[in-house]
């Protein structure tokens, strides 16, 4: 059975920003959106964004950054991946999340950074 757990924004597009099946809990793509506009000069303080909106997602599942074992990166600009890697260690611990970063020609609002994960409940 497939439980769904919204966004903490409602931005109007047809998606659940989480969904939980047999404990694999998967968020949609978020990207460095504060309130209603895209936010962040530099691609560290979009990545501490996302992973903020990602935090209220996985805590409105019972979970924690802890409990990804998956993350995906969308980036416009893939020479802002070693940026983001400085400050990755941040978030998250050994044994490290799988990752794949991709590069793309453009994201939804015009964001430059667009992020997601799988989770599991334990």
């Amino acid at each position: 059975m497939k439980k769904v757990y919204k966004s903490s924004q409602d931005t109007g597009a047809p998606l659940s920003g989480a969904c939980e099946v047999n404990g694999l809990v998967f968020l949609s793509g978020q990207i460095h959106m504060v309130s209603d506009h895209l936010a962040g000069d530099t691609i560290e303080e979009r990545f501490d964004i996302i992973i903020s909106n990602i935090k209220n997602l996985l805590e409105k599942a019972g979970l924690t950054l802890d409990d990804i074992i998956r993350v995906q990166l969308y980036l416009t600009d893939l020479k802002d991946l070693s940026n983001l890697n400085k400050i990755y260690l941040h978030y998250f611990k050994h044994p490290l999340p799988v990752r794949t970063a991709i590069e793309v020609n453009a994201l939804p609002l015009g964001a430059s950074l667009e992020i997601d994960v799988v989770a599991v409940r334990n």
